[in-house]
């Protein structure tokens, strides 16, 4: 497999979601680059913004096992991971799997669940394993969470905890869409109050296991020049000194940063990454990461502002 291949499976993905999903480009893009680099995604939006729908979309474009957690506040760690149940006829225990045990989990509406819940996901999204009872369970390299959330402020939210957080490489916050974009969204929809079914829309999967393989395989070959990873430190490095920062990003988020700059490369056909790969996917990888001042909240500032400030006083290579 070479580039061009890759921009060819890229516009696939895209064709397919498009046929339930208008608009969110920069959205599938990054959840593109996202499966590419092997990283979770996490969806922040208003209800009714088309988060499911978009998360639904994409996973149905891989030929992956899928399988759906619809969070809510009285759910248990055992929801999510499964337990062990005493077989009477074996006289043993015997894992009754809950739905984590899948490739990609669409964890819906992740932030309507208490801390203590969503901390079941903590070791699958780190480690691709789960431990249920001192016993470690396997989940593959393929699996991938792909979470959404609507904003804090709204009522029956639940923060995600720092740690939570810092396992999603994208947090991408799905915005209105254009008039026209939403003309459209009316004009196919609007004889129904709900959407239909996703196997409604006849997408046809893109991506195979083995497409993935090939696909990840390249993406770790792109070269990132010592310029580019200087650039990727100088960034992480400028949210621990910034005057508006409490808490500033982890290592972490360089590592994450530096493969997803990658990914994003081979999906512009490229075998070389440049500082702008680095500007476009800074925010979305850093804004979900920093804790702000308690200052700054009063003054009304924003991750994104501080982020777009960094960005603008952050010399990068020429």
């Amino acid at each position: 497999m070479d580039l061009h291949q890759v921009q060819t499976v890229a516009d696939g993905v895209r064709a397919e979601v498009a046929k339930a999903v208008v608009g969110q480009d920069d959205a599938v893009q990054l959840m593109l680059a996202g499966l590419l680099c092997g990283g979770h995604v996490l969806l922040e939006g208003v209800p009714g913004s088309g988060k499911t729908l978009i998360a639904q979309a994409f996973a149905a474009t891989l030929s992956l096992r899928f399988g759906r957690i619809q969070f809510t506040p009285d759910m248990m760690p055992g929801d999510v991971l499964g337990t062990n149940l005493f077989n009477f006829q074996t006289n043993s225990f015997v894992l009754t799997p809950g739905p984590i045990f899948t490739q990609v989990l669409l964890a819906d509406e992740i932030n309507r669940t208490p801390p203590k819940t969503q901390a079941a996901l903590l070791q699958a999204m780190n480690e691709r394993a789960v431990t249920i009872d001192t016993r470690t369970y396997d989940l593959g390299q393929d699996f991938m969470v792909v979470a959404t959330q609507n904003p804090i402020e709204q009522q029956g939210t639940y923060p995600l905890p720092e740690a939570q957080l810092d396992r999603f490489l994208f947090k991408i916050e799905i915005g209105y869409p254009s008039r026209d974009e939403e003309r459209d969204v009316v004009a196919r929809h609007g004889f129904r109050p709900t959407l239909p079914r996703i196997e409604e829309f006849g997408l046809t999967p893109i991506i195979t296991p083995q497409t993935l393989i090939e696909l990840r395989k390249l993406t770790s070959a792109i070269h990132l020049t010592d310029p580019i990873i200087g650039y990727i430190v100088d960034v992480v490095r400028a949210t621990r000194e910034h005057a508006s920062i409490e808490s500033g990003a982890s290592t972490r988020a360089a590592n994450m940063l530096a493969a997803a700059v990658r990914a994003y490369a081979a999906l512009s056909g490229r075998d070389f990454a440049i500082p702008d790969d680095v500007k476009r996917l800074a925010m979305p990888i850093i804004r979900h990461r920093i804790v702000l001042s308690p200052n700054a909240e009063i003054d009304g500032t924003t991750s994104d502002l501080v982020m777009r400030e960094i960005l603008e006083q952050t010399a990068a290579p020429r």
